[in-house]
């Protein structure tokens, strides 16, 4: 048996196409939503990432306005920035891209993003009002594993999930969109104890922890569903996940690949995020949706 591959790349293509088309609606209306990210490093992989987000954005219509502060910005620095860019009408999302300089304080940074504007849930207001239920963004990683399982049909109510990782981008988020489709959660992290613990009786098993090769097939039972969330770089420059690929799809029964899974569905929600804000905050109310 091998596991069936779920990718992501259609599904991105599909939320792709709905970004272009929330984006005709607003220049129809003589507005161009525009997101901003702010990076703060000289790392390679991250300024690719950006690059890749840009021309992502570009190609459905969405301005970009790339703020890059330099590897040896201040906190200071970076929290005027966002202050500015919150400010700044002609700005509809705000992305703080990771790694910030050494000692950066980056909790305390986010909370300098505008709720309406922070398409990527860093915010830890966005994060509250996702926790009971109010309107907010949710990160974007966590809402795309919610909808590869819904694109592929992956029944969650009801569902043993197990969630790998308990960071405030993916784990917490996830845990809390998971509970809210009914499934019951069980978050593992470094003090958990073996994974085989959990994980062998889990129906669905996302993993987000940032460890190559922390998930394997021994993990996991035979009906397994496995979202791999981890994007781990090889001294060679190529892109793993933190599953175990190749025992893994000798056991479960479907696996998101690394590249080519979560991460292609992330960014093409990011780009939606910019339009649902721009909607949000023109008030211009789309034929066939509420505004």
């Amino acid at each position: 048996m091998s596991a069936v591959l779920l990718s992501g790349k259609q599904l991105a293509k599909t939320i792709k196409q709905k970004a272009l088309h929330e984006v005709r609606e607003l220049e129809a209306a003589g507005l161009r939503p525009t997101l901003a990210v702010v990076v703060a490093t000289d790392d390679g992989s991250t300024h690719w990432y950006v690059r890749s987000i840009e021309r992502a954005a570009e190609s459905v219509g969405i301005g970009c306005r790339i703020v890059d502060l330099g590897p040896d910005a201040t906190g200071q620095a970076l929290a005027s920035v966002l202050q500015d860019l919150s400010g700044d009408p002609s700005v509809n999302g705000i992305i703080l891209q990771a790694p910030l300089p050494p000692g950066v304080d980056t909790d305390g940074l986010v909370g300098h993003i505008a709720p309406e504007k922070d398409i990527d849930g860093a915010n830890p207001l966005s994060l509250g009002r996702l926790a009971v239920g109010q309107p907010s963004f949710a990160p974007a990683t966590a809402r795309a594993v919610i909808e590869i399982l819904d694109h592929f049909d992956i029944p969650l109510a009801g569902r043993n999930v197990v969630v790998i990782g308990r960071s405030a981008v993916v784990g917490k988020p996830l845990s809390l969109l998971l509970l809210e489709r009914d499934a019951a959660v069980t978050v593992c992290h470094s003090r958990s104890g073996p994974l085989e613990k959990y994980t062998k009786t889990a129906d669905v098993v996302v993993v987000a922890a940032g460890r190559t090769g922390l998930l394997n097939g021994g993990h996991v039972s035979s009906g397994a569903v496995v979202i791999d969330v981890g994007t781990n770089v090889l001294p060679d420059g190529s892109l793993v996940g933190d599953v175990d690929e190749t025992s893994v799809r000798g056991t479960a029964a479907a696996l998101t690949p690394v590249p080519g899974g979560v991460g292609s569905v992330t960014t093409s929600l990011l780009l939606l995020h910019t339009t649902e804000a721009a909607r949000e905050q023109s008030r211009v109310l789309i034929p066939g949706t509420a505004g």
